[in-house]
């Protein structure tokens, strides 16, 4: 009786410490730097907003968590302290694209103005169709400008 608890407990510890190193992996992970990185598309913001606006359900499965180039005009900067985050916005119907900067090029984030036109390279978390904006809205992540 004796050896199957401590296989049990031998069990349910080996399963915690492996756990342990899963959990320790996920948290400290460390993403390369966007810029480096080939981008899996190229885009038009304009043309990319309206594809989203077709079939967001579409456009998730084809973008999310890739490495993609958007090229356009900068509709607004929203700089603070530690962050900046640049938008894309479809004039004719308000629908935008918002891209969060990785602090290693947030200072070039926050030397664009409204109306420059750039090439922002980031990672795509996907887009959602706000029902009480009546737009739709595109997020990027770990963002860099394009060179």
């Amino acid at each position: 009786m004796k050896s199957i608890y401590k296989k049990v407990l031998i069990g349910v510890l080996v399963l915690i410490a492996v756990g342990g190193a899963v959990a320790w992996y996920i948290l400290t992970e460390k993403f390369s730097d966007t810029s480096a990185q080939k981008a899996d598309y190229s885009v038009n913001a304009t043309d990319f907003i309206k594809e989203f606006e077709k079939s967001d359900s579409l456009a998730n499965k084809k973008y999310i968590e890739k490495i993609i180039t958007v090229n356009g005009t900068v509709s607004e900067v929203e700089a603070a302290d530690t962050t900046a985050n640049i938008k894309f916005v479809d004039s004719t119907n308000g629908s935008y694209i918002i891209f969060a900067f990785q602090q290693q090029h947030m200072a070039e984030a926050k030397q664009l103005k409204q109306g420059d036109k750039v090439s922002i390279k980031g990672s795509c978390s996907g887009g959602t169709y706000s029902e009480i904006l009546g737009t739709e809205y595109i997020s990027f992540k770990r963002c860099a400008i394009n060179k």
